[in-house]
């Protein structure tokens, strides 16, 4: 079982930047492919990036350019840096899971197991 816990979120201004963490704790390791979300008001979740266990990134492309997606093996933690925030990035963000040891990365939501329970991040202009 995996257990994931954001932290970071927040409130901001269009330009600034924000970094998220997300703690993982249980059984995930560095063998799992691990991945953001995100879901703003009367929209469906969304994948924001993904960093799989082989060290790959993934990004939308409404984020390329301006957040990074990192992890730290030795604390289990995962960030996603975001720069230049702007209004349209204002909503929850969640961080997931899969694994272990998967062939691909997926930016799809429902192919992950594991989810926390979601952190606001609010951007005004």
């Amino acid at each position: 079982q995996v257990q994931l816990v954001e932290s970071g979120g927040g409130s901001a201004q269009a330009g600034d930047s924000l970094r998220l963490a997300c703690a993982a704790s249980g059984s995930a390791s560095v063998s799992y492919d691990m991945a953001w979300f995100r879901q703003a008001p009367g929209k469906e979740r969304e994948f924001v990036a993904a960093l799989s266990w082989t060290g790959g990134t993934y990004f939308a492309d409404s984020v390329k350019g301006r957040f990074t997606i990192s992890r730290d093996n030795a604390n289990k933690k995962k960030y996603l840096e975001m720069n230049s925030l702007k209004p349209e990035d204002t909503a929850i963000y969640y961080c997931a899971a899969r694994g272990p040891y998967l062939a691909e990365t997926s930016v799809y939501a429902d192919a992950y197991n594991y989810w926390g329970q979601g952190i606001q991040v609010t951007v005004s202009s």
